[in-house]
């Protein structure tokens, strides 16, 4: 039995069906802290009623009111269903408190006893800042990976372990895992072996540079993949800015070596990862991510391979992401770093940037840039405010510094340039852009010299080719049948 001082005075917003499982599970168990005293609804038809003996107190709009009348010390979320959006709404109001506030899964596991109360979680920036996850063309994907062998580079990274994951889940013969850290392919290894120990998936590990153009040849001569995720580069801003030479080597001369040799062995599709600071770039690691587009782009004209490129903005959660960033800030005291109190991005998880990898690799018709649309960008600053109170703090208390834009960054990123948006989108949240002008001999002269160059010039010339007025070459929409919906 839990002491009378350890009870929790509890709000529940959402009187719905999850709202009543929450608060019954409550009311029953007696080893519970959390001790529900009222709900919080929106529907009008509810307030002023009784549910299992507890009040409907009022709407969203009454929340701080209600946790300061009614003594409230913990707020739970129970509205499973609820869009990202309106989460956010929700959560700025029990911001206003100093309750702790915390949501549930998804109702369907709280409905067959998957969860409990025992399973609620402090609501995460993911949750504030995601859209409602891609739903995949199960079909499309199973034909590309299903009982094929397929080879992921970077496969030890964020975005690289999470195609892994992702991956098999769809039964391929083969995951041929790649990459040059022998510590995180080795991680990513032991999991997906324990995970699908009861499967017939063969998982091979090639610790490779993707400089190295022999190697990378000898991999795809070894392993014949069918489908190739390029997920290896350097994505680091600031330090690509002050290691130009390096950014060049893996970003452009990298995805040459590893494209070349997809094409030589006859890969039926080629995907690489790119990024949202390819458009208009003003930074090193966007200019390179450009030319890496336009080496695929110029050899899917040539190649029976199809070779595509999937654009995204920041993801939540990766090593370069700023979210782990602010929470070590936090964890110290403060004061979190803001570069600019005006610098904006756009956010997508892990998972969902993955899956949209994988949706376009089986879609691809060859040549395309896939573009998912991002939702509404995010305020850096907003974002570091909502960490903060996320993490039981005020703003005040952790305090926010702001640093200076650094070298090569932006205010704000685009998707695609002027010269690359289609009228329309081609299916509900996804954009292709039009095919732009290619400089195949300018980055063939930018590689040979490359050993010369000192890094000013480096950086110039990447800059001046990412940037050059390019000529608009249609793109027939009817090229792609995409099947994803957002």
């Amino acid at each position: 039995m839990i002491k009378k001082e350890s009870v929790k005075r509890t709000l529940i917003v959402g009187a719905g069906a999850a709202g009543r499982m929450v608060a019954r599970q409550l009311l029953n168990n007696p080893a519970s802290e959390l001790q529900p005293v009222a709900f919080i609804d929106d529907d009008a038809k509810k307030r002023n009623l009784d549910i299992l003996g507890i009040p409907v107190v009022g709407s969203r709009q009454d929340i701080a009111d209600t946790v300061e009348n009614l003594a409230i010390d913990h707020i739970v979320i129970a509205i499973p269903s609820l869009h990202q959006k309106e989460l956010h709404k929700i959560f700025l109001e029990c911001g206003k408190t100093n309750a702790k506030t915390q949501t549930l899964p998804m109702l369907e596991d709280l409905m067959t006893g998957k969860v409990s109360v025992n399973n609620f979680r402090d609501v995460q920036v993911e949750d504030l800042l995601g859209r409602p996850p891609v739903e995949l063309d199960i079909n499309s994907i199973s034909e590309t990976i299903t009982n094929r062998v397929v080879l992921v580079t970077g496969a030890g990274g964020s975005i690289g372990s999470e195609i892994c994951r992702q991956v098999s889940m769809f039964n391929p013969a083969k995951l041929i895992l790649l990459g040059h850290g022998e510590n995180s392919i080795y991680s990513i290894e032991m999991e997906l072996k324990e995970t699908y120990k009861n499967t017939k998936i063969e998982f091979i590990t090639e610790i490779a540079d993707i400089q190295d153009s022999k190697k990378m040849n000898t991999v795809m001569e070894r392993h014949s993949p069918y489908i190739v995720y390029h997920a290896a580069a350097h994505k680091h801003v600031p330090l690509m800015e002050r290691n130009p030479e390096e950014a060049v080597k893996n970003n452009v001369l990298g995805t040459k070596n590893v494209a070349l040799a997809a094409n030589w062995n006859n890969v039926h599709t080629f995907v690489m990862i790119s990024s949202d600071k390819a458009v208009n770039p003003t930074s090193v690691m966007g200019a390179t991510k450009r030319l890496a587009e336009m080496i695929i782009q110029d050899l899917d004209k040539k190649s029976t391979t199809k070779f595509i490129a999937v654009r995204f903005g920041n993801v939540l959660g990766s090593r370069g992401s700023v979210i782990p960033l602010f929470k070590k800030q936090i964890l110290v005291g403060g004061p979190v770093t803001v570069t600019h109190p005006d610098m904006i991005r756009y956010f997508m998880t892990i998972p969902e940037a993955s899956r949209l990898v994988i949706q376009a690799g089986s879609l691809a018709r060859g040549g395309e840039i896939f573009v998912l649309d991002m939702g509404e960008p995010v305020k850096i600053l907003d974002l570091a405010k909502n960490l903060i109170k996320l993490s039981g703090h005020s703003v005040e208390d952790i305090g926010i510094e702001y640093s200076g834009v650094r070298p090569g960054e932006k205010l704000f990123e685009e998707l695609l340039n002027e010269n690359e948006i289609q009228e329309k989108q081609v299916y509900p949240k996804i954009y292709i852009g039009k095919t732009s002008q290619l400089y195949m001999n300018e980055i063939g002269e930018l590689l040979e010299t490359l050993e010369e160059s000192e890094s000013q010039h480096i950086r110039e010339t990447l800059l001046n080719l990412a940037n050059r007025k390019v000529v608009e070459e249609e793109q027939p929409v009817s090229k792609v049948m995409l099947s994803v919906t957002g």
